[in-house]
């Protein structure tokens, strides 16, 4: 039977023996923290002692309705040190993305499960030959509304639960409703996809994963400022007024779940095709829409570190830019 561990793994340096707390990047309770999540430093490094048990890369990406095999090829990466990779995507096309994303992770890849609901889509792909590692697999989906149309734009999530070798985990892909007023209409569509979609007995999950397009917005905050604290490289300044985190913090979402520090610069709009924001008549004030959380159930079992949180700017197809994440996961009594 195959290991877990990919021999690629991330993990294998020592562990950082001068922090007087868990290290940066580690699911730990006395992370820096919002009231409903904890944001978390990636490390480029591991502090595990060991290799990890099992490396995820996890990726969201709103595709506006159109896909190049191009700009998948560049999503996965050439590098694969990791053992899973999760794509969740938003308004992808009618085409067959599912055959182009395996031909894209060949041959190191394949094709665990899917989950679609039209345009919102969840792909999990593991290591070639690790059909055997996988206990149970199961695909849904819970729609909160949209119509689909030509583009795309069906607002709901899908699941994928998966026992990998003994680890249980959820993954969520989800598209919430746009518009920066509609924060508690996403607030209340979170709880009805979680009351749907997570298992009832949190025994059943080690590791819950939300990706997507949240559609969250940064709160009270002009176009041209905005834009200027960008281009400035001073974007860290708008983290504060991000409606995600403010709701966290008023204990309406996601509490207990970890977030990597919005380091990158907001996702979201683009000029299709560029890297520049904007320029239509709407002339949208960008925003972090695509996100990427996750929650250890029990940290006295698994611990996480965060390798990355970033987004992949090499993607010019769409209005959004991609996120990725690298999570590490290790059994703490293995």
């Amino acid at each position: 039977m195959q290991t877990m561990g990919n021999t690629n793994s991330m993990c294998g340096l020592k562990r950082f023996s001068y922090y007087k707390k868990s290290p940066i990047g580690s699911f730990a309770r006395n992370s820096s923290s919002h009231d409903g999540i904890k944001t978390i430093e990636a490390v480029k490094s591991c502090s595990f002692s060991r290799k990890a048990d099992l490396c995820i890369r996890i990726i969201t990406w709103n595709m506006n309705g159109k896909v190049s095999y191009e700009d998948l090829v560049e999503l996965v990466g050439k590098e694969r040190k990791f053992d899973l990779l999760v794509v969740g995507l938003q308004e992808a096309p009618k085409t067959n993305v599912d055959q182009l994303l395996q031909t894209a992770s060949s041959p190191t890849h394949e094709l665990l499960g899917k989950a679609k609901l039209q345009s919102i889509q969840l792909y999990l792909f593991g290591p070639k030959n690790s059909h055997t590692l996988v206990k149970e697999l199961k695909a849904e989906r819970h729609s909160v509304g949209g119509c689909g149309g030509l583009i795309g734009r069906k607002k709901g999530a899908v699941a994928i639960r998966i026992n990998y070798d003994d680890i249980k985990m959820v993954f969520i892909s989800c598209h919430l409703s746009a518009h920066a007023k509609k924060v508690d209409q996403r607030n209340t569509e979170l709880r009805h996809i979680a009351n749907s979609l997570l298992p009832r007995e949190k025994r059943k999950r080690d590791l819950t994963v939300w990706l997507g397009d949240l559609n969250y917005r940064i709160q009270d905050a002009s176009n041209r400022p905005v834009r200027s604290l960008i281009q400035n490289h001073l974007q860290s300044v708008l983290v504060s007024k991000d409606q995600l985190l403010q709701e966290a913090e008023r204990g309406e979402i996601f509490k207990g779940y970890s977030e990597g520090t919005l380091g990158f610069k907001p996702t979201y709009k683009y000029n299709v095709g560029s890297s520049d924001y904007d320029t239509s008549h709407k002339i949208r004030v960008p925003a972090w829409t695509d996100r990427i959380l996750f929650k250890i159930q029990n940290t006295d079992n698994i611990q996480a570190t965060l390798h990355s949180y970033d987004s992949i700017d090499q993607v010019y197809g769409s209005d959004h830019k991609p996120v990725k994440a690298d999570l590490c996961l290790k059994w703490v009594n293995s």
